[in-house]
């Protein structure tokens, strides 16, 4: 008798999931459909969301308008949002640049020089100012979906300005991290990034983002 009671419920079990799961793939995909756009823009939108800070190393290459390459270089970048970067070039030469929130520092060590301009002027319609800045990207570029390329989802941005010294920006993702960035300036020329050894949201010290000039360095305001 107890062995009958227990078995003449499943039917009627199985039935009720039956009925039951139309209405639930219908509440479920959806929602999962949403959180699955690995497009250029969705990552971008998630990625600046999600961080208030950033550091991670970098190689760069510059190429010539023919394809020729001008330039390799490797360093250290740091990002504190907003308004705050800074670039240690360790490889070929030592460079830096600061942004301190108001100014930009460029110091060039071998030629003991360094030259300082307003934030708003340096870096307007730069990657710098999409990374740092503090309004909606879609005010300063418009944005559009580069598709996949390299295992990457790639979103295009051209800036509005017409001061800007870029024709367009392309940002390379995965997994809503920024992997890869390609600008391509006016004349033609190309400059590329690889980010690796990412660190998200990392603590600065209150000074990480001060420049102070040495001494005996010759100063250019620009």
């Amino acid at each position: 008798m107890a062995t009958g009671r227990c078995w003449h419920p499943l039917p009627r079990r199985r039935d009720m999931i039956r009925r039951l799961l139309p209405l639930l793939l219908a509440v479920l995909l959806p929602a999962a459909a949403a959180t699955t756009d690995d497009s250029g823009p969705a990552q971008l939108k998630r990625f600046l969301a999600g961080i208030s800070g950033l550091q991670a190393r970098f190689e760069q290459q510059v190429a010539n308008q023919d394809g020729t390459q001008a330039l390799r270089s490797r360093g250290t970048f740091f990002l504190q949002r907003p308004d705050h970067f800074r670039w240690d070039y360790s490889d070929p030469e030592r460079q830096q640049i600061v942004a301190d929130g108001r100014q930009v520092w460029f110091y060039d060590p071998d030629l003991e020089q360094v030259s300082v301009q307003f934030q708003s002027k340096a870096l307007r319609g730069t990657p710098a100012q999409l990374l740092a800045g503090r309004d909606p990207v879609e005010n300063s570029f418009e944005i559009s979906d580069a598709g996949h390329r390299d295992g990457l989802a790639w979103v295009q941005l051209v800036p509005r300005s017409s001061d800007s010294q870029f024709e367009r920006i392309r940002l390379g993702f995965a997994d809503d991290q920024l992997r890869r960035m390609e600008m391509t300036d006016k004349f033609g020329q190309r400059t590329r990034f690889r980010f690796f050894d990412i660190q998200a949201n990392p603590r600065f010290s209150s000074t990480f983002f001060q420049f102070e000039p040495p001494e005996d360095v010759d100063l250019y305001n620009q």
